[in-house]
């Protein structure tokens, strides 16, 4: 188990004192057997009524309404967090789901309903016959295929930080070869649904090893994005391509859901002309208590 704090600064900045319209924050997780929310604090100035709610993916959504106009709109996230993960990816996949292809049950196709669709064009089959070459013999062990496809990510692309909004669409990516930890996450998930798996999208933080000396990771001291997939037996299980984990402790769940579209941590609106708005900051930080 690791109790880690994380400490996330979002700073807006404008040219003279705006109005703010409806912001909507996903910055808070929610318990599970694998995380709990020791404590957690929201700041915001200034400051906002608040109203909470579970979205469609039963994600902790927060509501904001401001009433104060100002130049600068500072929004602070601190969490506590006991974080419970696999040391090493070992997990009871079902007999029936051990060996690729298979075939979800009825109940679990109808409960997974469009996560296993892909979700972006592939007109030419650039993205399936990218998949499908990890797909070396049938059958094939269902672990090893997607351990090899999300080590491949890994060891194949480049990794490189973007701050502009949005993510890279699949075939973006694969004709770049290099992104994001969004765009990766993506990547990965659109091509375990060509395949036929049930995946979905998290955001969340990365605790960095290296902070105790261990191997540094890509996508620490920011927020972080990677994939679940849905395999019978094990249930959602993670996958970060950008760094080649899979299940790791170090991955902190904030949310999850279909698309990165719907996983965005801070969004509203302001009131004012195009020229007004200065700028926007970003401060994570992921420390370990001991």
């Amino acid at each position: 188990m690791k109790l880690l704090t994380i400490r996330h600064a979002t700073t807006y900045r404008y040219a003279r004192p705006v109005t703010f319209g409806p912001h909507r924050l996903m910055l808070r997780p929610r318990d599970s057997h694998d995380m709990r929310l020791v404590d957690a604090e929201l700041t915001l100035s200034p400051p906002g009524a608040l109203n909470w709610m579970h979205d469609v993916f039963g994600n902790s959504v927060a509501q904001v309404e401001f009433s104060q106009a100002a130049s600068e709109l500072l929004i602070v996230s601190t969490l506590e967090i006991e974080r419970y993960g696999l040391r090493r990816p070992v997990f009871p996949i079902a007999p029936e789901a051990q060996m690729y292809p298979f075939v979800y049950s009825s109940n679990d196709r109808s409960d997974l309903g469009r996560l296993v669709e892909r979700h972006y064009p592939d007109p030419h089959g650039v993205l399936e016959t990218w998949a499908k070459r990890f797909v070396s013999q049938q059958p094939l062990p269902t672990y090893n295929l997607l351990s090899n496809m999300n080590g491949a990510i890994r060891s194949e692309f480049a990794y490189a930080e973007r701050y502009e909004e949005g993510t890279q669409t699949p075939i973006e990516t694969l004709e770049k070869k290099s992104g994001s930890c969004r765009d990766f996450a993506l990547l990965f998930i659109e091509a375990v649904r060509s395949l036929g798996f049930g995946a979905r999208f998290i955001t969340g933080y990365l605790y960095d090893p290296a902070l105790d000396g261990g191997q540094a990771m890509q996508g620490a001291g920011s927020t972080h994005a990677w994939a679940d997939v849905y395999l019978p037996g094990a249930g959602w299980v993670e996958y970060d391509p950008t760094n080649g984990l899979i299940a790791g402790e170090n991955l902190i769940r904030v949310a999850v859901t279909g698309d990165p579209s719907q996983a965005i941590p801070i969004s509203g609106s302001f009131r004012g002309t195009g020229s007004d708005y200065l700028g926007i900051s970003v401060d994570v930080t992921v420390s370990m208590r001991t």
